[in-house]
Parts: structure tokens; C-alpha cells; sequence
């Protein structure tokens, strides 16, 4: 039998070689690490359905974004439980309330750290909805007002990025416009453009307190089973002035990430979301799986597929690996 003369194990018979011909890689400059701040000092507190995540007050928040700095990871989202919650989410745009604080204290710190700024308002609502109720329904329009202040707020605050993920329709040319008046033109919108109403947001709303009191998410967020309606709202992002586009979740997505990636000349961002990070953590937990080679592969996927940033909990974890395998 005469053997075919391409043989592509040539190129796999070494890690040497492999290195050589890898179509794509992980950096450390690749991830944004998202952190979580609560009210009072000198909490840190773990989230039990986010084993090595933590609550953290302003103070513990600002050692944390050392930490992470000094891992080499270029930035980290800000997320926060407020003191107070009323009918309009009015502590997301409170100057005095931990988001807000936590991002100014970073920035003095850790100067050279990209601060992304989480912009919504269901951890501030009282009914857990991302936005003004009319009855049971989020009323879009008056929504987006408030959106656009709590951008501005942390914006003032000195995020770099501002990133909503409110799902409301206009978000990104109403926080625009409201930064640009405000002489923030510099301030980069990273939209959650497509975000999907999914199972895999579980953890988060034990991490952020933002279960809906009522109902659920729907009505604003995705259906899962459309794509050709995320081309839309990507195409609607990009010409009301979005910088970034993002893509959540990000594993059961990447066909989505793909398309997106195909579509658009901005960068892409993908969202490894907490119900992807806790599982991953169970099974490494009985055994069942290892660890590292499952997080480096899931995270080379949403690469592969064409993500530029990867926001992940896994991001400490990662950035240590990769040094070690550097040797540096």
C-alpha cells in the first residue's frame, strides 16, 4: 500500500515543534480578572459557590488589585453589593457607595491597572431587575438614563472601560453621549453586546446578591437559541459607538464568538462566566478532572474562536501557570 506523503504528525512529534507551528496561544495580557466589593473594612469574605472568589471591602479590594497587577493580568472588572437598594438602583451611581470607591482607590495605587467598570443596575434594585419596572416589565427608555449616570459615575470615579450589561436597547449611544458631554471622551465602552439569558449565570447571583425577586431576565436578555439576533444587536452596538464587543457566556457560545469575530473590526471580549468557573472547581475538587489542563483548553478554545479578551476567575490561576511554564 503507498502511504500518502502528507503526514502531519511530522509537525506533532515534539513539544519543541509544536511550539513552533501552535496557531494560537494564551497571554497574560489576554484576561481581565473580575472582582467583587462589599460594604465595611477588612472583609474578605469566599463565596461558597465561587471556591478561591471573594467578597472583598474597598480596602482588601485595592491588595487584591496589587496582586493581581504584580501577576502581570493588565486589568480587572469591578462588581459590588451597595449598602442600600431602593426601587431605582440609586446606590450605582452613589459617589460614596463600594463600586465607585474601590475603583478610585485602585487607580491610586495601581496607576497603570485598567479598571472596567460594570454598569447595571440589578444589584441595586430592590426587585433585582436591571432596570425601572412599569408593573412586571423593565421600562426600557427611562432605564436608560439611569444607566448612563451610573457610566458617569464611574467613569468620574476613574474607570477606563465602562461595561454595560444592562441589555437595554440604546444603552450604548445614551452612555456616549452622556460621557462625551462630560468631557470623558476617552472612556472606552466595552458593551455586553450579546448576553444570554443562561443557566450558567447561577454563582454570580450568589456573588453579586442580584436574583430577580420575581419573574426573570427574558424579557431583555437573549434567547439562547438565536444567533442571526445577536448579529443584530452587534451591528446596533457598533454604530451607537461600542469599542468593544463582548460575547456571554463564553464555552456553550463559541459558535457566536466565531460569527462575531468574522463580523466586526473592534476587539472582541468573551466572558468565562461563574457557572463555567464553579463547575470546572467541583469536578477538580473530586478528582474527576485536572484542573489546570481543563481550564488552559476551555480558555485556548474562546482564543481559538476568536476572542481578543477573556474575563475569567480563573485569571490569577492562569497567569501563574503560564509564568511557571515560561520558566520566568
Amino acid at each position: 500500500m503507498k502511504l500518502n506523503t502528507l503526514r502531519p504528525r511530522r509537525l506533532r512529534r515534539t513539544n519543541a515543534i509544536r511550539s513552533m507551528v501552535r496557531e494560537n496561544s494564551l497571554e497574560i495580557n489576554d484576561f481581565v480578572y473580575p472582582i467583587f466589593v462589599v460594604p465595611g473594612t477588612n472583609v474578605k469574605e469566599e463565596i461558597p459557590s465561587m471556591p478561591g472568589q471573594y467578597h472583598l471591602s474597598v480596602d482588601n479590594a485595592v491588595k487584591m488589585a496589587e496582586e493581581v497587577y504584580k501577576l502581570g493580568i493588565p486589568a480587572v472588572e469591578v462588581f459590588g453589593l451597595p449598602e442600600y437598594k431602593d426601587e431605582i438602583g440609586s446606590s450605582a451611581w452613589d459617589m460614596t457607595s463600594p463600586v465607585q470607591r474601590a475603583i478610585k482607590a485602585i487607580k491610586s495605587a495601581v496607576p497603570d491597572l485598567v479598571i472596567v467598570g460594570d454598569v447595571c443596575l440589578c444589584q441595586y434594585t430592590l426587585s433585582g431587575h436591571c432596570g425601572v419596572l412599569k408593573g412586571h416589565e423593565v421600562d426600557n427608555d427611562p432605564t436608560l438614563e439611569l444607566i448612563a449616570k451610573v457610566a458617569l459615575s464611574q467613569a468620574e470615579a476613574g474607570a477606563d472601560i465602562v461595561a454595560p450589561s444592562d441589555m437595554m436597547d440604546g444603552r450604548i449611544a445614551a452612555i456616549r453621549e452622556t460621557l462625551d458631554k462630560n468631557d470623558l471622551q476617552n472612556v472606552i465602552i466595552m458593551s455586553y453586546a450579546v448576553k444570554y439569558a443562561s443557566g450558567y449565570y447561577g454563582p454570580f447571583r450568589d456573588a453579586a446578591d442580584s436574583a430577580p425577586q420575581f419573574g426573570d431576565r427574558r424579557g431583555y436578555q437573549m434567547d439562547p437559541a438565536n444567533s442571526r439576533e445577536a448579529m443584530k444587536e452587534v451591528d446596533l452596538d457598533m454604530e451607537e459607538g461600542a469599542d468593544i464587543i463582548m460575547v456571554k457566556p463564553a464555552l456553550a457560545y463559541l459558535d457566536i464568538v466565531r460569527q462575531v469575530r468574522d463580523r466586526v473590526d473592534r476587539p472582541v471580549a468573551v466572558y468565562n462566566v461563574s457557572g463555567e468557573y464553579a463547575m470546572v472547581k467541583a469536578a477538580a475538587a473530586k478528582g474527576w478532572i485536572d484542573e489546570k489542563r481543563i481550564v488552559m483548553e476551555s480558555l485556548l478554545s474562546m482564543k481559538r474562536a476568536g476572542s481578543d479578551i477573556i474575563i475569567s476567575y480563573h485569571a490569577p490561576d492562569v497567569a501563574k501557570w503560564l509564568k511557571e511554564e515560561s520558566g520566568r
